[in-house]
């Protein structure tokens, strides 16, 4: 999962996204502050 957090007039909101691809085009139209965080879960296949 990958959430965009954007900081902009003083508001911070939050969107989410399954895929990487998604939340990186996103990440280029999106003005303000702004930080792009993957979230891994301890039970990710990754980890299996």
């Amino acid at each position: 999962m990958w959430i965009i957090t954007l900081y902009l007039k003083g508001n911070i909101k939050m969107f989410e996204f399954d895929k990487k691809e998604d939340a990186t085009e996103a990440f280029k139209n999106i003005q303000g502050a702004k930080i792009l965080t993957e979230i891994v879960y301890f039970n990710d296949p990754c980890f299996v």
